[in-house]
């Protein structure tokens, strides 16, 4: 069972992995603005829990089940990215509205507004008609 702050960090991880190809602790403190040896700690505990392979300044590495779970985190946040962008939440606020709120959905709450995402992208027309109805409630 992983933590909200566990999640955090494996989403982090997996990111600076996909893109870097490596994540350090300096790494990653620096993108989840927390100090070194708090990321330290958290690690040792992600790699106690099998998320990952550390060692001591020879960097981390995701196993299958971190690496797993990670890409689920990614794909959560940006499925609820993009569903706040459709249904018209301001820009600046996406980000901070995710963060928010990715860690209380459950999988099955994520999978519907995953099907409603879909709903949406099949047909743009879709999309327009929610527009006119928030036009419509804004007046």
């Amino acid at each position: 069972m992983t933590t909200p702050s566990m999640e955090d960090y494996i989403e982090q991880i997996y990111l600076l992995i996909e893109t870097k190809g490596y994540a350090r602790v300096s790494d990653i403190a620096e993108s989840l603005n927390v100090h070194p040896s708090s990321v330290t700690k958290m690690v040792q505990k992600l790699d106690k829990d099998a998320y990952l392979k550390y060692e001591k300044y020879r960097g981390l590495i995701l196993t299958s089940k971190g690496h797993k779970i990670g890409k689920r985190l990614v794909y959560r946040h940006d499925l609820l990215e993009q569903f706040l962008e459709i249904i018209g939440v301001e820009q600046e606020k996406i980000y901070e509205d995710v963060e928010g709120i990715e860690h209380h959905l459950s999988w099955n709450s994520i999978d519907r507004i995953g099907d409603l995402v879909q709903f949406f992208e099949e047909d743009k027309t879709r999309i327009q008609g929610l527009r006119k109805v928030q036009q419509n409630n804004e007046e």
